[in-house]
């Protein structure tokens, strides 16, 4: 019989159980080496396909393509990797690991933020091997390391953001299958509609209405600002803190109670 929630958890103790699950991921993780390969390929294929294939077709003006490319491929890596929280819960709950957690004496929000910490966590790895490539092919970060420090925390919270939204999202629909197709039709809209790769101002008027609110759009002109001193920080910084706090008020709630429903 599966137990009913445990009650009275101190926060120590769902913390506690948090860093188990994050710890579990993380060796599961571990033991796939293929898998851990072909994620870096995909964020460093796309970094040589728009360097060398369309970067010449591009105009951004007085900045280097390679210096505009980059904070925008960093942050489309980081939601990306966002994706795979989604797939992951959704494929523990076909395989019946969720219905063996929910007979644990352990906290259920513990699956979820452990799962979202450890993705943390693999993303750190994807960002520091996206920096190298990045530099390999050119990229020259002009400001302090503070803020180019600063730029990849910001990178960071946006990607523990998304996952909670990918969270909700896998939780929801029956199959990984579907969880993965699911993911990317709202992900891909969101990152090429957005000043990620080309500026916003070259788009079709009622485009650019929508990438300039484009929480992607924010993330990546706030990235560049703090790494290449490329335009204002102050205005895409508070939009994307308004969009980080929103989005975690509604999603947290919003997979919390999918996985009970699950």
């Amino acid at each position: 019989m599966i137990s009913s929630e445990p009650t009275r958890l101190t926060f120590a103790e769902v913390l506690a159980d948090s860093r188990v699950m994050a710890g579990r991921q993380l060796r599961k993780t571990l033991r796939k080496p293929v898998y851990v390969i072909f994620a870096f390929v995909q964020p460093v294929m796309f970094v040589l396909l728009f360097r060398y294939v369309f970067g010449g077709a591009i105009d951004t003006g007085d900045v280097d393509y390679v210096d505009f490319l980059m904070p925008g491929i960093i942050v489309q890596t980081a939601v990306f990797g966002a994706l795979m929280t989604g797939i992951g819960l959704n494929t523990d709950r076909a395989t019946g690991v969720v219905d063996r957690f929910r007979s644990l004496p352990i906290s259920r929000s513990a699956v979820l933020f452990g799962r979202t910490a450890a993705d943390i966590v693999q993303n750190v790895m994807t960002l520091i091997v996206m920096l190298l490539v990045g530099v390999a092919v050119g990229f020259r970060p002009s400001e302090p390391v503070w803020s180019i420090a600063l730029a990849l925390l910001i990178v960071l919270a946006f990607s523990y953001t998304f996952s909670w939204i990918s969270a909700f999202v896998g939780l929801s629909v029956k199959d990984p299958e579907t969880a993965q197709s699911a993911g990317f039709i709202w992900v891909f809209p969101l990152t090429f509609v957005s000043s990620a790769f080309v500026p916003a101002d070259s788009m079709p008027g009622w485009l650019e209405a929508f990438a300039n609110v484009n929480p992607i759009t924010l993330v990546v002109d706030t990235v560049r600002a703090l790494m290449i001193g490329q335009g204002d920080v102050a205005g895409p910084l508070l939009g994307t803190l308004a969009w980080l706090v929103g989005l975690l008020a509604v999603f947290v709630p919003l997979s919390m109670r999918a996985f009970r429903r699950a």
